[in-house]
């Protein structure tokens, strides 16, 4: 299976596509851990990324669109993928069409976590982290359970930056939705309820298209 997970932050994409990973026995693809690996390597690509990012620019699309091709050269994809935080907008959607037609490795589907902007800033707004480990909390937990550190809210889990992320992916990612329900690939499913719940719907959805 191919799949791209795309949703607002906050859905819970990450969470999800490590139990949809292990469940369909596909890489889970973030781009998080391919600009980590190409930075760690110095590869080519990551020293044309670092070099953006030492002044504090963005990583221009051409970079992180070739970090993606040249992911899909390993041999742990054979079987499929799972893409998580690519494509960020219609511009790379469009990168990794062409790039996977030509490859005749198509998309089989893009899963879509819905939930409504409220309902994200009460869910990440309660959020506390544990200053040691990172594990996350709500916030009526007063210390972290496994290592007994400190509990914290992280800047970008207040309700004000929050507001900020969500009007961002409204601008620049939302758009990806409409370009692949276009191409038929779009399905959707409610991000509420407890994660085991949510898993079960992704993938009945998957497996049973429904």
């Amino acid at each position: 299976m191919r799949l791209i997970l795309v949703g607002p932050p906050g859905a819970g994409k990450g969470t999800q596509a490590v139990h949809l990973a292990s469940h369909f026995a596909i890489p889970h693809i973030s781009t998080g851990d391919i600009f980590r690996l190409n930075l760690k390597n110095g590869t080519p690509l990551g020293i044309q990324a670092k070099s953006f990012m030492d002044n504090g620019n963005l990583v221009p699309d051409s970079v992180t669109n070739e970090m993606v091709r040249d992911r899909f050269t390993h041999g742990d994809v054979g079987n499929g993928f799972l893409l998580d935080g690519y494509p960020r907008n219609v511009g790379q959607a469009e990168f990794l069409n062409n790039a996977l037609t030509a490859a005749n490795t198509p998309l089989d589907v893009v899963l879509e976590l819905k939930i409504e902007n409220e309902a994200i800033i009460k869910r990440l707004s309660s959020r506390r982290t544990c200053r040691d480990c990172g594990k996350i909390y709500s916030d009526t937990a007063k210390k972290c359970e496994s290592c007994d550190g400190e509990l914290y809210q992280r800047e970008d889990d207040k309700a004000e930056v929050i507001k900020h992320r969500l009007d961002v992916y409204a601008e620049q990612t939302a758009p990806i939705i409409d370009f692949y329900q276009k191409t038929g690939l779009l399905k959707s499913i409610s991000a509420l309820g407890e994660v085991s719940d949510i898993s079960k719907r992704a993938i009945a959805t998957l497996t049973n298209g429904n």
